[in-house]
């Protein structure tokens, strides 16, 4: 039997839902970079064939320590699904001989050399500049044309992003971001193999987007991702997946599989992410790009990954259009024929709709609740009124137990502040749109009481 050396950490798909489609196709070896939750501790004892946790002197040297137990195992390929990890399996994987992502990861992953190599290939993108000290932020404050966008190189989730509209908000900004990326770190959501990745920053125009043009419904947001994989060095396209507008200052707040866009404009879209992927040099390894919507037709690309979408992105994937993509993807790697789509998928080949809620401590506007809130997900499924056909369930290893205080909403934490990853299933994309605005609305008014301190 083939077997597979799992390599996880934070980010990325569910792990229940990840180590289930690999198990199907090869016996799984986990190598745990990070503390398993505790919804999985017991389905991954039933479903490896081992489970190691490395002490940190061994996580030191992450490369060496994925070969070393790649060999030790006899793994016939290497699979990690988070964006921490992404960059360490990649180059384990070509000591190994093995397919992987390839030597260019790290393009994939630094956004200053992601977006230095599409400045190159003239792929439209935001202007920016790389910065890694206050002075760096203060020069290129007097290069760029406000608002600006400060964002860490090797970040995930909208963590540290930081929205300067005038000069003298940069020392504060500085600071609060780095602040953050150190908090971060403590809860595991940092690089795991570059030293100091946390002290790396990048500064971008924030380009004006619009949903409107794109859309035909309101309550879309003005950019999508194209979700898709690398094959031998091609890129595939899958299909596309919409968001709902972002909480200050871009904190994702849903995602939505498929988005409900013309075909013209889904042609148009996988046309640029093709350019962007391609441009990296990628060799065998999913991929997530996302791409800013403007008037006229216009389009940015703001960054891609060498991994799948985390959150509830492939699920959703394979909800609506029945394509598992990790099982899909671990049988590419060990070498078996895979039928991949020869195009990417549009919302007329959807059967239904899926989309993923991040539960914030704040409403539509993106105003924070007035008190604070407990999750509690069994009082929102009796209490919010969803679409007749449409179906509400929590994802358990991405959320708060219930009974626990609502985190208060951080904009420059981003995702860090969530309380909870809810899932629906739908008719249609616009039913989705349309019944997370109600969870949205009623989520402060009828979830129990925390305290009586007001947010500030």
């Amino acid at each position: 039997m083939s077997k597979v050396l799992f390599v996880y950490a934070k980010g990325g798909p569910p792990l229940g839902y990840a180590l289930s489609r690999v198990a199907a196709r090869s016996a799984v070896h986990l190598l745990a970079l990070s503390a398993l939750p505790p919804t999985v501790a017991a389905s991954a004892d039933r479903l490896c064939a081992s489970v190691l946790s490395p002490s940190e002197p061994e996580r030191r040297d992450l490369v060496s320590l994925i070969v070393s137990r790649a060999q030790a195992v006899g793994a016939d390929a290497v699979v990690t699904f988070s964006e921490y990890a992404v960059v360490a399996v990649a180059e384990a994987c070509e000591k190994l001989g093995l397919a992987g992502a390839g030597g260019n990861c790290a393009l994939a992953r630094d956004k200053r050399m992601m977006r230095r190599t599409w400045q190159e290939q003239g792929i439209s993108q935001p202007r920016f500049r790389p910065v890694a000290t206050e002075q760096d932020l203060h020069d290129a404050a007097t290069a760029l044309r406000f608002p600006l966008l400060l964002k860490a190189a090797w970040s995930a989730g909208s963590t540290a992003h930081r929205t300067l509209r005038r000069p003298d908000e940069v020392p504060a900004a500085w600071a609060r971001a780095r602040e953050v990326m150190a908090e971060s770190a403590q809860l595991g959501y940092a690089e795991l193999h570059v030293a100091d990745a946390g002290a790396d920053f990048l500064v971008e125009e924030i380009v004006q987007g619009t949903a409107s043009e794109w859309f035909d419904q309101e309550g879309w947001g003005d950019y999508v991702s194209v979700e898709g994989v690398v094959v031998d060095g091609d890129f595939r396209p899958v299909c596309l997946s919409g968001r709902m507008p972002t909480v200050e200052p871009f904190t994702e707040r849903a995602g939505i599989t498929p988005a409900a866009l013309p075909h013209d404009a889904q042609r148009r879209i996988v046309a640029l992410a093709r350019d962007a992927v391609d441009a990296l040099g990628l060799r065998n390894c999913g991929t997530h790009t996302e791409i800013k919507l403007g008037a006229d037709g216009q389009m940015w690309v703001i960054e891609t990954a060498a991994r799948f979408g985390g959150a509830m992105t492939i699920p959703q994937i394979e909800e609506v259009f029945g394509l598992d993509l990790i099982g899909m993807l671990t049988d590419h790697l060990l070498g078996r024929e895979v039928s991949w789509p020869a195009e990417a998928r549009t919302p007329q080949e959807a059967d239904g709709a899926a989309g993923s809620l991040v539960v914030l401590a704040v409403d539509g506007a993106g105003e924070a609740w007035p008190d604070r809130r407990l999750w509690d997900f069994p009082t929102v499924r009796e209490a919010v009124p969803v679409s007749a056909g449409s179906r509400l369930s929590v994802v358990a290893e991405n959320s708060l137990p219930d009974g626990t205080l609502v985190p208060v909403y951080d904009p420059a934490a981003g995702a860090n502040t969530m309380a909870a990853l809810c899932l629906l299933s739908a008719a249609d994309p616009e039913t989705v749109i349309r019944d997370f605005r109600t969870l949205v609305d009623a989520l402060p008014k009828v979830l129990p009481h925390g305290t009586t301190e007001a947010q500030s």
